[in-house]
């Protein structure tokens, strides 16, 4: 004859709290080093805090990974019950605690902004903060970075440059060496160039005299005025013409912003061949008028 009688609700019991012990023991919460988590703080410590990020044990983050400015009052900077993302810095140990940092959370998020701003060609602000026998190393948004001397503008007097702010590329990025090199030079010739317009007449002064043609200083960036482009006549010697620091006025005749290169001319502001050999300062003074002239032939209107 069954029984009827229901049973107890000890004899229900079969899931002790032992085996719950255990099979939270087991629980994989699945958190590595490098992860973001989002997380509440639960209580200050004398050397930190403790945050709730769901886990077994609430994880741990040291006073001086609070901040990437260096604040060591907790309460101002993360209030109890507060919430925000933090950086798994270190994984569990044997009571399931991981240690986590707001600090190198906002380190990681600089260097992807840097990244960003690198793949897109773009320049930063940077401030100068110190000097050494190669360069200067400056301040980028919270990271230490370094511009070689010979890509400074001003390579001479660096003591002067400490707390200015100079605006460069990047020219090396390497986070997993915390290698960030930048440069002034560059920087200010991409933004030269950006000003530069096919058939433009533009004045510089000559910076380096090659058997193949003149680099002429634009001021921030520099063009080639290529021996053949000087002159509709041929040339034998550039040196017997032209001096170093010597100012002269050209047409932009190709630009290459791939590579940076600005090709010049005079050839094309002669008013008949041989005219910049015969009568170089004729054709500098009156090179205005002779520029929309052969603006128009450049453009074939």
């Amino acid at each position: 004859m069954k029984s009827n009688s229901t049973p107890s609700p000890a004899e229900n019991l079969s899931f002790s709290r032992d085996d719950f012990a255990k099979a939270l023991e087991a629980q994989s919460y699945g958190f590595e080093k490098g992860q973001i988590v989002r997380g509440k703080v639960y209580e200050y410590a004398s050397d930190g805090a403790f945050i709730d990020i769901g886990g077994k044990s609430p994880a741990f983050l040291p006073a001086r990974e609070a901040s990437l400015q260096g604040i060591t009052d907790l309460s101002v900077l993360l209030p109890l019950q507060s919430e925000r993302d933090f950086l798994i810095i270190r994984e569990q140990d044997a009571e399931g605690q991981v240690t986590v940092s707001v600090k190198q959370l906002e380190i990681k998020e600089k260097w992807d902004r840097l990244n960003e701003l690198q793949d897109s060609s773009q320049s930063v602000q940077v401030r100068v903060s110190g000097v050494n026998k190669g360069g200067v190393t400056v301040d980028v948004e919270g990271l230490r970075g370094f511009i070689p001397r010979s890509h400074l503008l001003d390579r001479n007097n660096l003591e002067d440059l400490i707390g200015q702010a100079l605006t460069a590329t990047f020219i090396e990025l390497d986070q997993s060496r915390g290698k960030l090199v930048l440069s002034q030079r560059l920087a200010s010739q991409s933004a030269r160039f950006s000003e530069i317009e096919l058939t433009q007449l533009v004045e510089g002064t000559i910076s380096s005299i090659k058997p193949f043609g003149l680099f002429v200083d634009l001021g921030g960036t520099s063009g080639l005025l290529h021996i053949k482009q000087i002159s509709q006549n041929y040339i034998e010697s550039l040196t017997n013409l032209f001096q170093v620091g010597q100012p002269i006025k050209a047409v932009v005749v190709n630009l290459d912003e791939g590579k940076s290169r600005i090709s010049l001319s005079t050839k094309v502001l002669e008013n008949y061949p041989g005219e910049m050999l015969e009568n170089m300062a004729e054709v500098m003074e009156s090179a205005e008028a002779r520029a929309q002239r052969a603006r128009k032939n450049l453009l074939g209107s």
